[in-house]
Formats: structure tokens, C-alpha cells, sequence
């Protein structure tokens, strides 16, 4: 179908989950509080300007009900997959991007001091202000907003070894998760201590673009890349775009996302646990476009999961900040 008629039918089954009893899908598999449905929604590409509605669930069961409202001509329409629970990725294991590492450089790991490991994604700076900001996310940076402005951030992560004497500096700023659905990034800042050195234009293949591409600019299909604490440098294709509904499991709670960015792996995962706050950028023109945050161990087509990331230009506009690509 047109991509305007899958975001009318993706309206309308969003509508439809959100006034059917909480239990009647498998959220309820999830520990925690959660006002998530269990479902994810966004578009697939099945050729050039046709996509069908991707429909993400936590198990199979949950099928039934979501497809119980749609008539057989919008069934064909529907990549239907069991993703499996999706959480933030920040599980330790051996790598040489978990080793202290100066300058600073993408993909290496870091944390805050009561986390155990997530990934450098790259460097921003505020508009009007000198100094460079690590850009990751908020439960890498900011411990899943229980860390305070001023917290020591450090490189390697705590689970890498990390001590007070591997500190780079201090937490800056991060956007607050919410229990209402509806949040947009997964994303904090660490300014640099002084005397602190960094190489932004540290990725394999050297420098990103110094343009980001905009949120409504990432195309399903599209060729991409990142560089994890975890994995290392790994090559994936975009799957789904504008996702919403995607239930998280932190540790506290399901936070719901919407408007995310689906990616996996070209030959087995795209990421693994520990590469939370990895830049995502596009093959083709090294352009930046999204925050790894999240990703599940079941529902890719190659095996390994899928992974989930925040438009980069919502990130910025969020913390307003502006990308330094060096």
C-alpha cells in the first residue's frame, strides 16, 4: 500500500489498542508498571514507494487480537513479526572498545558511575558554548534518571573496569523518561573535564557527515552502520520507520517510545547489549540518523534480533544540542 494509507491504517489500529483492556495482549508479560498496549507499530518496505504496516509483538498470542480488527485486504497488507521483549542495551562483555582509551573516540565504552556499560556515540556542543558533550543515552549517562547533574561519568564503563581515577566528567543533561507513552529519545550529555581529549572524527571509514538527516528523511531499506562497545563496527538495513509503541523493560518500568527507527543486522545482530548510545549512520553518505537505545534477541529476519534507535535529529532538537562531527 502507499505509505499514507499504511499511517491512516496504523492510526486507526493504534486507536483500536488503545481501548482494548490492557490484558487482552501479552504487555502483561512485562514486569513493572506499564500503560503499553504490547504492540509496536511503524512501515516496512516491500518495494519502491510501497510499504505494508509492521506490527511488533512480545508473543505470538498477541497476534489474534491485533489482527482480529482488520478485514482480509488489510491483513495482506501487515508484516506481522514476534519481536520478544526489547531492553536497553547495556550488558557487559570483552571487546577493545571496553578498554581506557584517550582521546575519547566513538564507540567506546563509558558510563555513569552507577551503571555498568553502554557506548560513546559521538560528540555535540551547545549552541554559543565552548567544550564538546558526550552524547549516549539517559540510562547509559544518567543511570535511567535516577543520576543528578554533576555525576562523574566514566571511561571505560564501571563494568569495563571503570574507576574514579578513569573519570572524563561529569553529567550535563538528559531527557526524563515519563510512564505515559509517548517518549522520543533515550538520550543524556557528559561535558568533558578539562584537559579531557577526544577525536570526533574517530568512526571506521573516518569523520561522519557534519549533516544530520532529518527525522522524516530515513528511508526503509536504507544501508546502515554503527560502531558499539559490544559488537564493534557492524553493517544493518532499516526494517521499519516511524514505530510506534515501542515498549522498553527498564528496570523500573515499561517506557513506551514513539517514532522510532527499527534496524537489523545484514548477517546475524546489529547490536548486543552494551552498545546503547551508539550513533547510527547511513551507509551510502555517512550521514548520522539515530541513538541506538533499545533492541530485542528474537524477530529478525537474519537472525539476532532487532535493534531500536532514536531519530538523531529528535535527540538534538531534544537536548538542544548540535551535532560535532570534527
Amino acid at each position: 500500500m502507499l505509505p499514507d494509507n499504511a499511517r491512516e491504517l496504523k492510526a486507526r489500529l493504534s486507536k483500536r489498542l488503545s481501548e482494548v483492556p490492557p490484558s487482552s495482549v501479552a504487555a502483561s508479560s512485562v514486569d513493572g508498571p506499564s500503560r503499553w498496549s504490547g504492540v509496536a507499530l511503524g512501515l516496512a518496505p516491500v518495494a519502491r514507494g510501497q510499504v505494508h504496516l509492521a506490527i511488533r509483538l512480545i508473543e505470538q498470542v498477541d497476534a489474534d487480537v491485533v489482527l482480529g480488527g482488520l478485514d482480509a485486504v488489510a491483513r495482506d497488507e501487515v508484516d506481522v513479526r514476534v519481536i520478544g521483549p526489547v531492553r536497553p542495551l547495556t550488558s557487559p562483555a570483552p571487546d577493545e572498545l571496553r578498554r581506557r582509551g584517550r582521546p575519547l573516540r566513538p564507540g567506546a565504552s563509558v558510563s555513569h558511575r552507577d551503571v555498568t556499560a553502554g557506548t560513546i556515540g559521538g560528540f555535540v556542543r551547545r549552541r554559543g558554548a565552548e567544550g564538546l558533550l558526550v552524547l549516549s543515552n539517559n540510562h547509559v549517562l544518567a543511570n535511567s534518571d535516577a543520576g543528578r547533574a554533576g555525576d562523574p561519568v566514566f571511561q571505560p564503563g564501571v563494568a569495563d573496569g571503570g574507576l574514579d581515577a578513569d573519570r572524563i566528567g561529569s553529567l550535563a543533561a538528559f531527557i526524563r523518561f515519563r510512564l505515559e507513552p509517548g517518549n522520543l529519545v533515550d538520550a543524556a550529555v557528559a561535558a568533558l573535564d578539562p584537559g579531557m581529549t577526544a577525536d570526533p572524527a574517530g568512526y571506521p571509514g573516518g569523520p561522519l557527515s557534519a549533516v544530520v538527516a532529518a527525522a522524516d528523511d530515513t528511508d526503509p531499506d536504507e544501508l546502515v552502520e554503527k560502531v558499539g562497545r559490544t559488537t564493534g563496527h557492524t553493517h544493518g538495513r532499516i526494517t521499519a520507520v516511524e514505530v510506534d509503541g515501542v515498549g522498553v523493560q527498564f528496570d523500573d518500568a515499561v517506557h513506551t517510545f514513539d517514532d522510532q527507527v527499527e534496524i537489523e543486522g545484514v548477517s546475524g545482530g546489529f547490536s548486543a547489549g552494551g552498545d546503547s548510545g551508539s550513533v547510527i549512520w547511513r551507509s551510502r553518505d555517512r550521514a548520522p540518523l539515530g541513538l541506538l537505545f533499545a533492541g530485542s534477541t528474537t524477530g529478525g529476519s537474519a537472525g539476532g534480533g532487532v535493534t531500536f534507535a532514536n531519530p538523531l535529529a529528535t535527540v538534538l532538537r531534544e537536548l538542544d544540542v548540535e551535532w560535532f562531527a570534527g
